[in-house]
This record gives structure tokens, C-alpha cells and sequence, in this order.
């Protein structure tokens, strides 16, 4: 099995308002991802699916939000 995409992170800058970022890139499964958040100070917290995020697009070839 070959895997046709070299991507394996997406990078946004939050501005207090947007809720809802995409990802462009299949995923297998929602615990597929790993969804951190960046503070001022750098300190990077993981995040919890389901309590602190979800996903959708869950096996779309175009990725999914």
C-alpha cells in the first residue's frame, strides 16, 4: 500500500471567532487526528475528541472538517 499524500499537518491562526477548521487529507478514523492549541506563551495543549472538538469528513479523500 503507497500512501498518495506527503501531508500530515495543518497549521491555523485562531482568531476568537472562527470554530470550525478544515483538513485536506483522508483520514481513517476521528482518532486519526491529534488536535493541539498554541498559547501566547507557546505552550501547546492536546485537545480531547468529542469533549473538546469533533470531526467530520471521517474516510472523504478530500479530508473533511
Amino acid at each position: 500500500m503507497s500512501i498518495s499524500s506527503t501531508v500530515s499537518r495543518s497549521d491555523y491562526v485562531g482568531n476568537g471567532a472562527t470554530s470550525v477548521y478544515a483538513y485536506g487529507y483522508r483520514v481513517i478514523a476521528q482518532t486519526d487526528l491529534l488536535v493541539t492549541v498554541r498559547n501566547l506563551a507557546g505552550v501547546e495543549t492536546t485537545l480531547a475528541l468529542t469533549t473538546d472538538y469533533t470531526v467530520s469528513g471521517v474516510g472523504a479523500d478530500a479530508g473533511g472538517n
